[in-house]
């Protein structure tokens, strides 16, 4: 069971001064080995897993993963809590939004023994990013359950937590999905305009090219960059036409086609050049990587839904530089500023 100092017996004797520098100590302690289990692949939420896999000792391993636990819980709700006011620039922002899979495991619905029955499965976490243009430092934020509309409000949070406000303008990135242009355009409307990534259009045009050039598709798919490149998506389709079976959906030639003709509005790529603008969206797919990937993709690891959202919260306060802030509050609270949050080792 977790404690606090407000519950432990031996610490209600202690004077107040003792009692919150020997709290302040502690929770300098927690926030060490909370940082190392936040990257660490030896430390995992699923005791058993962790357990055969690290050479702690049952008992340390456990405390860690409840404190972990319980820490990365605290900083959801809080974040979950948190009201993020419109920001005042009149730049001009970046913002990408991807997916990524991680693995799932929850109780089996129709299995009377749920520690038994377990249904494993893999589900998304989206992440989505804002930066002013010009800044290396984005501002992050992500989720697993919400759907669409959660994605939708999770960019709009992001952004406004980086800045972006009523005179802004937001140039966003990602890939072709309808809920991602619809989402864009409903907490952005006319202060954004969403750009399809350029790569993931050419992974459609790089099926179509053996087929529409069998003898010189290399060369047939690089005039076709430059023209996507110089918004000449007319003449890419015109280069498909010939080659496009109407009664074949998934005919490459024809599923680039009809990719291409149901997002002519998302393809100003010449205009993004022109600004300085990027046309990829690499940053959020990096970003997965390293946020999401690295610790909730570790071999063997299976989470539940709930701990994936937790530990998500973590990662995004680390990526955020929110880090410190966290335990500054966990210190005022520890010395009788508010209710404490510190769990005990």
């Amino acid at each position: 069971m977790l404690t606090t100092a407000a519950t432990r017996p031996s610490a209600i004797a202690r004077p107040p001064s003792l009692l919150a520098c020997t709290m302040v100590t502690a929770i300098a302690m927690i926030k060490a080995r909370i940082s190392i289990a936040a990257h660490w692949s030896g430390l995992r939420l699923l005791p058993a897993m962790s357990r055969r896999r690290s050479r702690a000792s049952p008992t340390a391993l456990s405390a860690v993963q409840r404190t972990t636990e319980h820490h990365a819980q605290c900083i959801y709700a809080h974040e979950a809590a948190r009201e993020i006011a419109p920001g005042t620039s009149a730049e001009r922002f970046i913002g990408e939004i991807d997916g990524s899979m991680v693995p799932v495991v929850e109780p089996s619905a129709t299995s009377a023994d749920q520690r038994k029955g377990k249904v494993l499965s893999w589900k998304e976490v989206r992440l989505n990013l804002v930066h002013r243009h010009g800044s290396v430092s984005p501002v992050f934020g992500g989720h697993l359950a919400g759907g669409v509309e959660e994605s939708g409000r999770q960019w709009e949070r992001c952004a406004a937590k980086a800045g972006f406000g009523p005179a802004s303008h937001l140039h966003g990135l990602g890939d072709g999905a309808p809920w991602i242009v619809n989402q864009f355009d409903l907490h952005f409307g006319t202060q954004g305009r969403y750009l399809i990534d350029f790569f993931h259009v050419c992974d459609y045009l790089s099926a179509a090219a053996p087929v529409c050039a069998a003898d010189h598709a290399q060369a047939w798919l690089d005039v076709q960059k430059e023209r996507l490149k110089a918004n000449q998506v007319v003449a890419v389709l015109g280069a498909l036409a010939p080659f496009v079976k109407a009664d074949q959906e998934d005919d490459p030639v024809t599923a680039c086609d009809r990719y291409l003709r149901n997002r002519l509005d998302y393809l100003d790529y010449q205009g993004a050049i022109q600004q300085g603008l990027p046309i990829g969206s690499g940053e959020i797919e990096s970003a997965h990587r390293y946020i999401i990937q690295q610790r909730l993709k570790r071999p063997g690891a299976w989470w539940s839904p709930a701990q994936v959202e937790a530990m998500l919260a973590l990662r995004l306060n680390r990526a955020n530089h929110e880090w410190e802030a966290y335990w500054q509050r966990a210190e005022k609270e520890a010395a009788g500023a508010g209710p404490p949050v510190v769990a005990s080792l």
